[in-house]
C-alpha cells in the first residue's frame, strides 16, 4: 500500500489577510524611508570629511592658541548661573500655567467626559494647533506682543505645553475604569463630584507624572528660547557664539548640562515615587 500524504493545511483567510496587511505595512514604511532620502542631501562622505573641521572648532587649531572651547571661561560664572536659575523659573511657570489650562481641556477632549461630540472635536483641534506651533514660533509672536525678556518665553511654554499635556491628560482620562465612575454616579453625586471622586483619583498619578516629564522638557526648551529674545541663558550663549567667544560658550554649556542632568535625576526620582 502506498503511504497516504496529508494535504497541506492552509491558514484561515483572516490570518492570510492579516499577514498580507503586515507585509504591505512594512513595504510602505520602507518606501517612506527611501523617499525621505530624496532631497535630504544625506552624505556620509561629507560628514567624514568635515570631522576634522568640527574637531578644530571644538578643541582649537594648533596654529591659533585659545581658539577652541577649552579651557572654559567662568569669569562671568555668577551671571550665567543666575540666568540658568531664571531659565528654570521660566520652565516652572510655563509648566504650571500649562497644567492649569490643560486639565479642563483634557476633560473636554476625552470621549468619556466631554459634554458633546462637537466640544470634543473643537477641543481636540485646539490642542492640535497649540501642539503644532513650535515654542520658537510662539516666542516670536509673544516677543512682538509684549517685548523682549522672559515673559514671552513663559507664554510660549505655557501654550505649547498646554497642547501636549491636554492630549496626554485626555488619553489618561479615556483609559480610566468606568466602573468606579458609575459607582460614584449611582450614589447621586453631582457631575463635578463624579469628576472629583470617580475620575481624578484614577488620573492623579498620571497627571503628576506627565507634568514632571514636561517640566524636564521645558527646561531644555527654555535654555534656547533666548535665541529669539525670550529671556534666559539662551541669550548669553547666542551672544557668546556670535562674538566667537567660544570659551565663554563652553562655560555656559557646562552649566546648562549640569543643570539638566540634575533636574533629570531629581524628576526621575519623583516620578518613581508617583508610580
Amino acid at each position: 500500500m502506498l503511504p497516504s500524504h496529508a494535504a497541506p493545511v492552509r491558514p484561515p483567510p483572516e490570518i492570510r489577510r492579516r499577514a498580507a496587511g503586515q507585509w504591505l505595512l512594512w513595504a510602505a514604511v520602507l518606501l517612506v524611508i527611501g523617499l525621505s532620502f530624496q532631497g535630504s542631501e544625506v552624505n556620509l562622505s561629507t560628514l567624514l570629511d568635515g570631522v576634522g573641521n568640527s574637531w578644530r572648532y571644538v578643541f582649537g587649531d594648533p596654529a591659533r592658541p585659545l581658539s577652541g572651547f577649552f579651557p572654559p571661561d567662568f569669569s562671568k560664572g555668577g551671571v550665567y548661573v543666575a540666568q540658568m536659575v531664571l531659565t528654570v523659573k521660566m520652565a516652572v511657570l510655563g509648566t504650571v500655567g500649562a497644567v492649569i489650562l490643560a486639565l479642563p481641556l483634557g476633560f473636554l477632549a476625552a470621549r468619556n467626559t466631554t459634554p458633546s461630540g462637537w466640544v470634543y472635536q473643537l477641543t481636540r483641534r485646539l490642542l492640535d494647533v497649540l501642539r503644532g506651533l513650535n515654542e520658537f514660533v510662539l516666542a516670536l509672536i509673544f516677543v512682538a506682543a509684549v517685548g523682549l525678556g522672559p515673559f514671552p518665553g513663559i507664554l510660549a511654554l505655557v501654550f505649547h505645553t498646554t497642547g501636549i499635556l491636554g492630549k496626554l491628560f485626555a488619553e489618561g482620562i479615556e483609559d480610566i475604569d468606568e466602573g468606579q465612575v458609575e459607582a460614584v454616579r449611582a450614589s447621586g453625586a453631582h457631575p463635578l463630584q463624579v469628576l472629583g471622586r470617580g475620575v481624578w483619583p484614577q488620573i492623579a498619578a498620571h497627571v503628576l507624572s506627565m507634568s514632571v516629564y514636561r517640566f524636564e522638557s521645558n527646561v531644555r526648551a527654555a535654555t534656547v528660547l533666548g535665541l529669539v529674545g525670550a529671556g534666559g541663558i539662551g541669550f548669553y550663549i547666542t551672544e557668546a557664539i556670535r562674538g566667537f567667544d567660544t570659551r565663554a560658550a563652553c562655560a555656559i554649556l557646562i552649566i546648562i548640562l549640569f543643570s539638566v542632568f540634575l533636574i533629570d535625576f531629581l524628576s526621575a526620582k519623583l516620578r518613581e515615587r508617583l508610580q
